[in-house]
């Protein structure tokens, strides 16, 4: 069967599959819509919390980044993981002793003030935007090419389907939901895994693949570095980035992760404190699965793709390379008039976009505007690396559509769980908790619906107008969390001293600066775009990096403006006790 026939094959089981699930546990009061009745296994919690933190991000764009940055790619892996790590030991327990719904809850009771709670909302709903539009894009990415319809068609596509199944069946019907997704997503990831790497090195072990010899009795590695110094890149296993800068992204990823509000939220779905412990040592291991693998899929995939385009003549090119011509995703401009395809150091393009023209080349390409001095000819969007890497590698066309199931499985998961706390963010903690105290359980859940349809019209607008590719634009979600949450929850669980002045004052500080940086360095939207450059850089940190720099700043504004003015109130200083203690109190979720 063609691509396509399986493509709606598998896709539409497991859409099938979400969609009934959804069905079957359709929440049916507040509390099943905001933590699933507080009733998840450890295991399965486990399981729907590597599918949250496992987005498309890490199952397209990861593997991407690390294909085309080499060893630059590795802060990615070592952030990510070390932040989960960082996560399940330092908070997340504690949280769920604390026994509320949400993070903004948790700031909002802690530091007792509405307005604490409120700044909360405003920054759960910046990193929650910020990271569901690369969650969108990637949809719309793997949409494009298997249903052979533009990004936009397929971000509106994805809308529809996670926004059943989020505004029915809430953190209940997600959670369950998240389980399936799950294990499509894993399975998806590793067979084309599996596949390649038994071809490329005859190992079954894509982890054990990546540093092989291949077939031609050649490490795998070395050749790769070849390949790219005699074309004159880099060699992929050398780094370019500055100390400084790997340190600062490394540290916002992990601290960012660590301030998640839509991974944070999971801990609170299980019975029990011992349950929330459980089940993130449960997620770390089914999340290590495919961590371990992304960097042997991106060493695979560079040295597929490099080894079958350059200086092939357009004519020759095989199929798959015109199938993601057609979704704007690859394209090739012949400069020098050979017919040949050169893929050579230095943009393609001019500008952060592609600018494709209407009529195709002499050739029958699609052509794309280039006035960019560089030699290379061809441009490829980073987050086309997992899903074209099957085709590449020339796999079963059952294995390229599995390869798309996953992909749609990552982002919606994640999606879904970030929509989650958009509309728990403003139908909880600043309807029932602010506005309107007194609204009946039923109308706090319709708003809690309403607020999911607006979150998902938002989403689709971002994922249609994305800032960047799929994980450097989650970067930036994580570079926010950092910034305004992290601070927060950790003084809020290990200090008596922290009040809501010093709180307050870390996380507008800590985010106004961030905010400030990326909207100035990576958005081009505060001062002329030609100086937004990393030569501007602030002590040369990118922007995915300055998200350590606008934590530093909570902490030190918080922990000064702490020490003038007024202690907590002393059962404010008992809670903060009580929540350290392992055994007793925080069982039950409160409302």
């Amino acid at each position: 069967m063609q691509i396509q026939t399986w493509t709606f094959i598998i896709v539409g089981l497991t859409f099938a599959l979400y969609i009934g699930i959804a069905i079957w546990s359709r929440a049916g009061s507040t509390k099943d819509f905001y933590v699933a009745g507080g009733g998840v296994s450890p295991l399965a919690n486990g399981l729907a919390t590597a599918a949250d933190w496992m987005s498309a991000a890490s199952f397209l764009g990861m593997a991407g980044i690390i294909a085309f940055s080499g060893y630059d790619g590795s802060v990615y892996l070592m952030g990510w993981t070390g932040g989960y790590v960082l996560l399940a030991l330092l908070l997340a327990p504690y949280l769920r002793k604390f026994g509320k719904f949400t993070v903004p809850d948790f700031i909002g009771d802690r530091y007792y003030s509405n307005v604490a709670r409120t700044v909360a909302v405003i920054a759960a709903l910046f990193v929650s935007f910020t990271y569901v539009a690369g969650q969108m894009r990637g949809v719309g990415v793997v949409f494009s090419r298997f249903l052979e319809v533009d990004i936009n068609t397929g971000v509106v596509i994805g809308m529809v389907i996670v926004l059943f199944y989020a505004v029915l069946g809430g953190m209940k019907g997600i959670t369950y939901t998240q389980v399936a997704q799950y294990c499509v997503l894993i399975f998806a990831f590793m067979v084309p895994a599996i596949f390649i790497s038994l071809l490329a090195t005859g190992n079954p072990v894509p982890q054990l693949g990546m540093g092989s010899t291949g077939n031609d009795g050649i490490y795998l590695l070395d050749k790769l570095d070849g390949l790219m110094t005699e074309l004159g890149f880099r060699a992929y296993t050398d780094g370019s980035k500055s100390k400084i800068d790997v340190f600062f992204i490394t540290a916002a990823l992990m601290m960012g992760t660590a301030g998640l509000p839509h991974v944070i939220i999971r801990f609170f779905t299980v019975p029990k404190v011992k349950d929330a412990r459980k089940s993130a040592g449960y997620a770390l291991l089914f999340i290590a699965i495919l961590y371990t693998t992304a960097p042997a899929i991106a060493v695979f995939a560079r040295t597929n793709l490099m080894e079958t385009v350059q200086d092939t003549p357009y004519k020759e090119i095989p199929a798959w390379f015109t199938k993601w011509e057609d979704t704007g995703l690859i394209a090739w401009t012949d400069k020098n008039g050979d017919g040949k395809i050169q893929y050579l150091p230095g943009s393609s393009i001019t500008g952060k976009k592609p600018l494709f023209l209407e009529e195709r080349g002499l050739h029958g390409e699609r052509t794309i505007y280039n006035d960019s001095d560089t030699a290379n000819e061809l441009y490829v969007d980073r987050d086309i690396t997992v899903l074209a890497n099957p085709e590449i590698a020339n796999l079963p066309n059952w294995v390229i559509a599995l390869v798309a199931a996953g992909g749609l499985a990552a982002a919606l998961s994640t999606a879904a769980g970030l929509l989650l706390v958009i509309s728990t963010s403003v139908s909880h903690d600043l309807i029932k908790k602010q506005l309107a105290p007194n609204i009946s359980d039923r109308k706090e859940l319709l708003i809690a619906r309403i607020s999911a349809v607006f979150a998902v019209i938002v989403a689709g607008y971002f994922g249609i107008n994305p800032p960047g590719f799929v994980a450097s634009v989650v970067a930036l979600a994580f570079g926010l969390a950092a910034s305004s949450f992290f601070p927060a929850i950790v003084m809020g669980i290990f200090s008596k001293r922290m009040n809501r002045e010093g709180a307050i004052s870390g996380m507008i500080g800590g985010l106004a600066i961030a905010s400030y940086y990326i909207a100035r360095f990576k958005l081009g939207w505060i001062g002329s775009p030609e100086t937004s450059t990393s030569n501007e850089w602030w002590f040369g940190i990118s922007p995915e990096g300055f998200g350590t720099v606008g934590m530093l700043v909570n902490f030190v504004i918080a922990i000064l403006v702490s020490r003038f003015t007024a202690p907590p109130p002393e059962e404010v200083q008992e809670i903060v006790e009580n929540i350290r203690i392992p055994s007793g109190a925080g069982d039950a979720i409160e409302h």
